[in-house]
C-alpha cells in the first residue's frame, strides 16, 4: 500500500522489476515491469510511463475505497474511535486531491548517474506495492540534481531526460548529455528543446508550471532556507512567479510537519492575477494553500480600486497605525459635568468621577476596545447600582430588603445605556473607518500627521465602498477593536476548554493511527489539529487552509507576496501580523513599481519591519520575452528615467515590435484590427488588448462586436483568445501577442511613472503593436 516519498534511487541497468496491482475488476493481479534501459527509447519509456500512471489509477481506487469504508462506519463508539475515524477520513481526502492533481504530466524527468543508477522525477513520489520506488517527488533533495547539474558540474549525472508528455502520452524525448561518454551508448535524443518548447508554446490563460524547466538559478531560490525574509528581484519575463509558487511547494513538502497545521499564504495584486495561478500549486502536488489578492486582505471586504493615486498614496503610510489608535481612543470619552439617568423612576446622578474610574479600569486590563468596554460597563453599572441602593433604602428607613436585582435593573436602563454607548460606544472596523472619513471634525481630531489638503482628499460620503487601500486599515482598526460581542470572552472561555478536551482526544487517535499510515509510507498527512477541528460543532468541517481563509487573526508559517514592490507599508505592516516568524518570500521588480506607493529600493521597504534577516537573490535570465522586444522596452525605460537591469534574453524573437499611427478616432477600430492582424502573424494564441482606462470599455466593446464570444468578458476572464485590460491589470500575467494602445496616455495615467507602461512592452512571448494617435514617450524611435 506505499505510495509516497522515502527516498530511493533505481539500478538503470540492472534486471530489477517492480511489482504493480493490476486494474480492473476481478482479484488483485501483479505483473513485473523493467525499468527501462540507459538507451531506451520512445517505446520502452512509453511503457514505463504507461506503468506509472496504472499506479496512480491504483492508488485513486484504493484511496477511494478506503474512505467509502470509513464513510460508512459511521459516527459510532467513543470519541475517540470517532476521531480515529476522522483522521483516517481527512488522511484519505487529502491523499485524494493531490492523486487527482498530478494526472496531466505526471512524470518528466529522468536522470541517469555515474553509479548506474536511474531517477524518474515527478510531481509526486510513488512506489510500488512492494515499496519499491518508481519514481521521486521533484522536491525530492535527490531530485535536486534534475536542476542544478551542468556539464560544469556533474554532480554524478551523466545524462538528463526530458520526457515530453502531452496529458498521458510521452510525445517524445530530450536528452542533455553531461558526460560525453554516453553519446555513444545513447540513442540520438540529443538536444535542449524542453525548455524552448515550453517557451514557445501558446498561452492558455492559466500560468503552467515550470517543474519540468526549472533552471539552476531558479532551483537554489525555490530550495533556500525558509527562515527570515527572501526577496527575488528580477526583471519582466525571469520567471518570478513561477518560482514563488515553486518554492511554496517545495517548503509545505520540506516542511510539512511545521506548515501543514499554520499554512502558507499567497498573496497576488488582483483577481485576474490569482485567477492565472491557480492551478499551479495542485499541479505541483500541494492543494491546502490559502490564496488572496490585495483586495481580499480583509475577510469578509472586497475592495473596490483607489480610484485617486493620491488618496492611495496616503492611506498607505505608516502613520495610520498612530491616527488608528488615536481614533480608537477618541470613541473612550468621559462627561463633562455631572449627568442625571433614571432607572425605574428614580433619578441617579452620575458623575465624570464615576466615568473616569470605569474607564481607568478597563484600560488597565490591557484588552483590545469591544472587549475592554465589558468591564468599563461593569464598574460603571456596579456604581450606579450602588447609589441607587443608597437612595432606596434611605427612602425606606433601611429596612434591609434584598435589592440584588437592581443592578440589572441598571444595566436594562435605556437612559443608562445611552450614557454607556456615549462614553464608550461598541464599534467594528467599517463603522470607525467610515466615521474617519465621513465626519472631518473626527479626522482632524486623531490625525495631526495629516495636511488639511490630504484631509480633505480622504473625505467621502457614509456607504461608499471599501477601496484595496482601505483593507490594512480596516486590519488595523480590528486588531485594536476586538469583537463586538459582549459575551466573547465568557464564551471563549468556554470553547478553549471544549477544544483542549478534543484536542487530547485527537491526539490519541492521531498516535493510533500513526503506525497503520507509516506502514502505508504515509507521513505529514495529518495533525491532531484537523481531527479536532472535524469533531468540533460548528459547521461543515474545513481544512487549515478553509480556517485560515476566513479567519483574520490567522498566523501562517510563511507567506509568499508576488508583485511585492507595490505593496504599501501598511500592507507589509498587516502581512507581517500574520506570519509572527515573519518567514516570507517576496518577489517583484523594482522597476516594475507603478502603484503610488511603490518600493524604490528593498532594504528601505522591510527596514521597518525586520532587522538585517533579509536575503536578496536576483534572477538575470529573461525566459519569456524575446530580445528584439526586451530591447525597446529597456530603451523606453532609460529614456524616461527608469533603471532597469539588462537581463540575458534566451530567445532571439521571430517578429519585429510593430508601431503604427492612427487618428485618435480611430484607436478603437485599429486595436480591434490589429487583433486580427496578430493572429495572423502568429497564428493560435492569446492576444491581449492593453488600453488606458478611459479607452477599455470602449476597446472591449469593439472586440466583443467584431469577435463575439472569443473575446473574455472582463478582466478576470483569461480563457477565451482575446483579452482587454488596463496595464495595471496585466502585471503579472502573459500573452503571445499585445496590441499596445495609446502608451502617452499610460504614462500620464501613472503620473509620469514608467514602470506600468514598462510593464505593458514586456508581457507579450511572441509578438508586439503599438498604436498611437499622440507622440509617443521617449525611446520609441532609436
Amino acid at each position: 500500500m506505499s505510495d509516497t516519498n522515502t527516498p530511493a534511487a533505481v539500478p538503470a541497468q540492472q534486471t530489477t522489476t517492480h511489482s504493480v496491482r493490476g486494474s480492473g475488476q476481478g482479484p488483485t493481479q501483479e505483473r513485473d515491469v523493467a525499468l527501462p534501459p540507459l538507451d531506451a527509447g520512445l517505446e520502452e519509456e512509453r511503457e514505463y510511463v504507461g506503468l506509472l500512471y496504472q499506479r496512480l489509477d491504483d492508488l485513486r481506487e484504493e484511496k477511494q475505497a478506503q474512505l467509502a469504508k470509513v464513510r460508512r462506519t459511521g459516527a459510532v463508539g467513543t470519541m475517540q474511535n470517532q476521531s480515529e475515524r476522522d483522521a483516517f477520513a481527512t488522511m484519505y481526502e487529502d491523499r485524494l486531491a493531490q492523486l487527482n492533481a498530478v494526472d496531466d504530466r505526471l512524470v518528466f524527468g529522468r536522470l541517469d548517474l555515474d553509479s548506474g543508477e536511474c531517477r524518474y522525477i515527478g510531481r509526486i513520489g510513488l512506489t510500488s506495492e512492494g515499496r519499491q520506488r518508481l519514481m521521486l517527488d521533484w522536491r525530492a533533495p535527490e531530485a535536486g540534481v534534475f536542476y542544478q547539474a551542468t556539464a560544469f558540474d556533474r554532480q554524478g549525472v551523466r545524462r538528463r531526460r526530458h520526457l515530453l508528455l502531452k496529458r498521458r502520452e510521452v510525445q517524445g524525448l530530450e536528452d542533455e548529455v553531461l558526460d560525453t561518454s554516453v553519446l555513444e551508448e545513447s540513442t540520438e535524443n540529443h538536444g535542449d528543446g524542453a525548455l524552448l518548447a515550453a517557451l514557445k508554446a501558446r498561452r492558455t490563460g492559466q500560468m503552467g508550471d515550470i517543474v519540468a524547466t526549472i533552471q539552476a538559478e531558479q532551483d537554489r531560490i525555490i530550495r533556500a532556507d525558509r527562515s527570515g525574509v527572501l526577496v527575488v528581484q528580477g526583471g519582466p519575463g525571469t520567471g518570478k512567479t513561477a518560482v514563488a509558487l515553486h518554492r511554496a511547494a517545495y517548503l509545505l513538502y520540506a516542511h510539512r510537519d511545521r506548515l501543514k497545521s499554520a499554512g502558507v499564504l499567497i498573496v497576488g495584486p488582483n483577481s485576474t492575477f490569482m485567477s492565472y495561478i491557480e492551478r499551479v500549486l495542485p499541479s505541483l502536488g500541494e492543494t491546502g494553500v490559502v490564496m488572496s489578492s490585495l483586495a481580499d486582505l480583509y475577510p469578509g471586504v472586497r475592495g473596490v480600486e483607489e480610484t485617486d493615486p493620491q488618496v492611495a498614496q496616503i492611506k498607505g503610510r505608516l502613520d495610520w497605525v498612530d491616527i488608528i489608535a488615536s481614533a480608537v481612543r477618541a470613541r473612550q470619552r468621559n462627561i463633562p459635568e455631572p449627568r442625571i439617568v433614571t432607572v425605574e423612576g428614580v433619578e441617579v446622578t452620575v458623575t465624570p468621577k464615576m466615568i473616569r474610574r470605569g474607564l481607568e479600569r478597563a484600560r488597565a486590563t490591557g484588552k483590545p476596545y469591544n472587549e475592554a468596554r465589558t468591564t468599563f460597563v461593569k464598574v460603571v453599572v456596579k456604581e450606579i447600582a450602588e447609589k441607587l441602593e443608597r437612595i432606596l433604602e434611605k427612602r425606606s428607613a433601611g429596612n434591609g430588603a434584598d435589592r440584588s436585582y437592581l443592578v440589572e435593573e441598571v444595566r436594562s436602563s435605556r437612559e443608562v445605556r445611552v450614557l454607556l454607548n456615549l462614553c464608550w460606544l461598541p464599534r467594528t472596523p467599517q463603522n470607525l473607518l467610515e466615521d474617519l472619513f465621513s465626519k472631518p471634525k473626527y479626522l482632524a481630531a486623531v490625525a495631526p500627521q495629516l495636511t488639511a489638503q490630504e484631509q480633505r482628499l480622504l473625505q467621502r460620503s457614509p456607504g461608499t465602498a471599501f477601496t484595496v487601500a482601505d483593507a490594512p486599515l480596516l486590519d488595523e482598526a480590528a486588531e485594536l477593536l476586538g469583537e463586538l460581542d459582549e459575551s466573547a470572552g465568557r464564551e471563549e472561555a468556554r470553547q478553549k476548554a471544549a477544544r483542549e478536551k478534543d484536542l487530547e482526544n485527537a491526539r490519541k487517535a492521531v498516535e493510533n493511527v500513526t503506525p497503520q499510515m507509516a506502514e502505508m509510507g504515509i507521513e505529514g498527512f495529518l495533525s491532531a489539529e484537523d481531527v479536532a477541528a472535524l469533531n468540533a460543532d460548528s459547521g461543515p468541517s474545513m481544512s487549515a487552509a478553509e480556517r485560515a481563509g476566513v479567519d483574520r487573526t490567522w498566523t501562517y508559517g510563511h507567506v509568499v507576496v508576488d508583485e511585492a514592490q507595490e505593496l504599501s507599508p501598511m500592507q507589509w505592516h498587516v502581512l507581517f501580523r500574520r506570519v509572527p516568524l515573519k518567514s516570507v518570500t517576496a518577489v517583484g521588480d523594482i522597476a516594475q513599481g507603478s502603484s503610488p506607493s511603490a518600493s524604490t529600493d528593498w532594504r528601505e521597504a522591510f527596514a521597518p519591519f525586520i532587522d538585517d534577516r533579509l536575503r536578496i537573490e536576483e534572477l538575470t535570465v529573461n525566459y519569456r520575452t524575446p530580445r528584439i522586444m526586451v530591447e525597446l522596452a529597456e530603451r523606453v525605460a532609460a529614456a524616461n528615467g527608469l533603471e532597469v537591469t539588462s537581463l540575458r534574453t534566451v530567445r532571439e524573437g521571430d517578429f519585429e515590435p510593430i508601431i503604427e499611427r492612427v487618428d485618435a478616432q480611430e484607436l478603437i477600430h485599429a486595436a480591434v484590427t490589429g487583433v486580427a492582424a496578430e493572429h495572423e502573424r502568429i497564428g493560435e494564441g492569446l492576444v491581449a488588448v492593453i488600453a488606458p482606462a478611459r479607452l477599455l470599455e470602449s476597446t472591449r466593446e469593439g472586440l466583443i462586436s467584431a469577435y463575439g464570444q472569443r473575446v473574455g468578458r472582463g478582466a478576470g476572464s483569461m480563457t477565451q483568445d482575446i483579452v482587454a485590460m488596463t496595464a495595471e491589470e496585466a502585471k503579472g500575467l502573459e500573452f503571445d501577442a499585445v496590441v499596445l494602445v495609446e502608451p502617452a496616455e499610460l504614462l500620464e495615467e501613472a503620473h509620469g511613472r514608467i514602470g506600468s507602461l514598462y510593464v505593458a512592452l514586456t508581457r507579450s512571448t511572441h509578438s508586439l503593436r503599438v498604436l498611437a494617435s499622440r507622440d509617443l514617450p521617449a525611446g520609441f524611435s532609436v
